[in-house]
């Protein structure tokens, strides 16, 4: 800490010591009790409207938050405007948005769309030790107390604070008075079970609400003449509110906190105070109740003012209790404006740390805003390898370091992932499939992989696949791929199915490529197959067919969803060239070159709750001969609505959509979760041979549809039809379209 900021400590302790002989000094107690944490701002501003000064803050849980940010310098007023604006519900979700996910990561996680997070380690399975891991809590609260340095000691803010958090490992409360602000504040409000227990040295830590929830005896200990204690924890809840396993854990949650506060209670003396606003009714996971408690706190801090007046001072004396405070703020944010001269990584994990500076993004000796380091965290988090990504500041002489944490996850490096999906158009057999697959990471130094996959259901397949960046920054890759799939390809005449047969393939991709963006790629390879189609109902004789070529193919995807975006666009475009042999039934012995050549572009347009959606794929294939097994298809949801998923196929494919979606769930029912209402505008069709096109032959196609897109996948009901009189109904569930 530089010399200005040393000497106005001096300074504020001289100031402070000297009120002392005058006054008696304060400390202010905060507990714990979620959303109904405003309700302590509301009682900060009574004492600040009646220029009662505040010598010591402790807090817990919620408690460590408003009190950390009151030490910190911050008014009442900031706080509010702080806290109210701040979108607390995204704190409880570690997902990565799909269109900051690398494009492989998007397109594994659009497949396994159940998010279990297990891995297999030390010889068994392994999962974190929390439903979240706290990344976006640590990401809320660092934008709050915004780039505050690394504290020798909590005395040293513009008012002297601890934090209180629990030790799992003994269940003793923890006393936190140096270090990171941010991590004092998170691990004192870290819900066991929730989140991830926070580590600091050494000891993993909890809810401080478990050990001591209304931390009066910390408040004596640093000195407080006069204890004003502020109790926002829940009551008990009645005999015919336990009707649930959530209410009988919510309860046993709210007699051990409440049994630490009733403790506390007792080591209030005669002249210290105890503010319980009237919170009792509010939940304390629904933030939108933060404007009430707020108004329930200033209401109860009004109530206790014939008890607090005494402790109030001149007009003189508090301008210069808060021209102090104001002061070690602004030096403090002034050491925010500095250059950082080093950017140093702690890395727990076998990322390459060229990959952590090239994604981090930020240069040494640039002033690091809160912005541009939350841009950076997020990239690297989005990396998707690690469990944490934390950042702290260390103030020199010469200027600031920036320390990046990197933790690697818990449960890896060898993850199991599982999809589902369930597609049904109520007339023909149900699509049913269960997708598993196994990943084996951090084989190489630069990162390889072995991901092996199996597809049950209504498909059956196996695969295995090695990945191999061949750089330290994985910006160029290699892969082998092996494929087996076993499927049934229907033939319809419109929508009714006229004959099946049964598909059988063996591939082999070898493929090399290069991450030209974190949203795209180009790769090249070659590709072998090796397969057979069969109805013994429709010849005795199998038609077997092998292939060998080429292909080059290029990808860019910033969709913020696969199936119902609101903002982003998908390009994909595949050119493949193949000496195509077939042999059996159909026809004789062939051997011929074919080139294939497919386009599917995707792209959405936010407008409020509104979104247009547009969609184009175009194919063809270039053959002598009129017979192909590499055809495209049309029909299905959105696909050429109104026919069945597959129902029309060909060499040659032409179709476009327009698709409007009104997010009834967030502007109507004012929920989290949104719900789609759509309908879309379609034209399309296929031909077998390229001299048949005309489009003049295009199918018009409409649908109507309800969806909601949520982590656990996409769901789906609705209706389509065509000019041509064909109409479906559609259910899925898990499905992308």
């Amino acid at each position: 800490m530089g010399r200005k900021i040393a000497l106005l400590i001096v300074l504020s302790l001289v100031t402070s010591i000297v009120q002392a002989k005058e006054r008696p000094s304060v400390g202010l107690v905060l507990s714990g009790g979620g959303a109904k944490g405003s309700a302590h701002i509301g009682v900060l501003k009574v004492l600040e409207q009646n220029r009662i000064p505040v010598d010591y803050v402790t807090g817990t849980s919620i408690g460590s938050y408003v009190g950390g940010m009151y030490a910190l310098g911050y008014t009442a007023a900031e706080i509010e405007e702080i806290m109210l604006s701040s979108p607390w519900a995204e704190g409880y979700s570690d997902t990565i948005p799909r269109e900051d996910l690398s494009h492989r990561d998007k397109q594994h996680r659009d497949k396994y769309n159940i998010p279990i997070n297990v891995g297999y380690k030390n010889g068994g399975l392994a999962a974190p030790s929390g439903l979240l891991r706290g990344q976006t809590m640590s990401q809320l609260l660092r934008h709050s107390t915004d780039l505050v340095e690394q504290f020798g000691d909590f005395d040293d803010l513009a008012i002297p604070f601890r934090a209180v958090a629990t030790d799992l490992a003994t269940s003793h409360a923890v006393v936190l008075e140096k270090g990171s602000i941010v991590k004092a504040m998170q691990a004192s409000a870290t819900v066991p079970g929730a989140l991830q227990p926070a580590e600091i040295d050494g000891k993993l830590l909890v809810d401080g609400g478990i050990s001591n929830n209304m931390p009066i005896d910390v408040v004596k200990a640093m000195g407080a003449d006069v204890v004003i204690a502020i109790d926002i924890g829940s009551p008990l809840a009645t005999k015919e509110q336990l009707d649930s396993t959530i209410a009988v854990l919510e309860q046993l949650s709210t007699i051990l906190t409440m049994a630490t506060t009733e403790h506390q209670k007792t080591l209030l003396g005669e002249g210290d105070v105890l503010i319980r606003p009237a919170i009792d009714g509010m939940s304390t996971t629904d933030f939108e109740i933060m404007p009430q408690a707020l108004e329930a706190g200033h209401v109860a801090g009004q109530a206790a003012l014939p008890m607090l007046l005494h402790l109030g001072v001149s007009e003189a004396e508090y301008r210069a209790y808060q021209a102090n405070k104001k002061a070690v703020k602004t030096l403090l944010v002034n050491q925010l404006n500095r250059p950082s001269t080093k950017i140093v990584f702690e890395n727990d994990s076998k990322v390459s740390e060229k990959l952590l500076r090239d994604t981090l993004d930020i240069d040494e000796g640039e002033v690091i805003t809160k912005e541009l380091l939350q841009e950076g965290i997020q990239r690297l988090y989005s990396l998707n390898k690690f469990e944490r990504v934390d950042a702290e500041f260390e103030d020199t002489e010469e200027g600031r370091i920036l320390t990046v944490n990197t933790r690697a996850k818990s449960w890896g490096p060898n993850y199991f992932d599982v999809g589902f999906n369930w597609e049904d158009d109520f007339t023909l057999d149900s699509a049913i499939t269960l997708s598993l697959a196994y990943t084996m990471g951090e084989l190489t130094d630069n990162g390889g992989e072995w991901r092996n996959e199996m597809d049950l259901g209504y498909e059956k397949r196996i695969s295995t696949e090695f990945y191999q960046p061949l750089s330290k920054d994985q910006d160029f890759y290699s892969r082998i791929t092996y494929e087996y799939e076993i499927k049934d390809w229907d033939f319809y005449d419109g929508n009714d199915r006229v004959y099946e047969l049964k598909n059988t393939l063996n591939q082999v991709q070898l493929g090399i490529g290069y991450n030209y963006s974190h949203a795209g790629l180009i790769e090249i390879g070659a590709v072998g197959e090796i397969g057979d189609l069969s109805n013994r109902a429709v010849s005795e004789e199998d038609l077997d067919y092998e292939s060998i070529g080429g292909y080059f193919a290029f990808s860019f995807d910033t969709l913020n969803s696969i199936s119902f975006p609101t903002e982003g666009q998908r390009l994909t475009f595949k050119a493949s060239v193949r000496d195509e042999r077939y042999s059996g039934a159909v026809e004789e012995n062939s051997d011929e070159v074919s080139w294939l050549y497919e386009a599917d572009w995707k792209g959405a347009l936010k407008l409020g709750n509104h979104a247009i959606v547009g969609k184009v794929a175009l194919a063809t294939v270039d053959v002598d001969r009129q017979f192909t097994l590499h055809v495209s298809e049309l029909g299905g949801f959105l696909n050429l609505s109104g026919y069945h998923k597959g129902a029309l196929a060909g060499a040659h494919k032409a179709f476009g959509a327009l698709i409007y979606q009104y997010d009834l769930g967030r502007d109507v029912l004012l929920s989290d979760v949104p719900l789609y209402l759509g309908t879309s505008f379609e034209a399309g069709n296929v031909w077998v041979v390229k001299d048949d096109i005309d489009f003049d032959d295009l199918i018009y196609a409409g649908s109507l549809y309800l969806g909601t897109d949520t982590s656990w996948g996409p769901a789906a009901l609705g209706f389509g039809f065509t000019d041509t009189g064909e109409q479906a109904f559609y259910l899925f569930v898990g499905k992308n379209f």
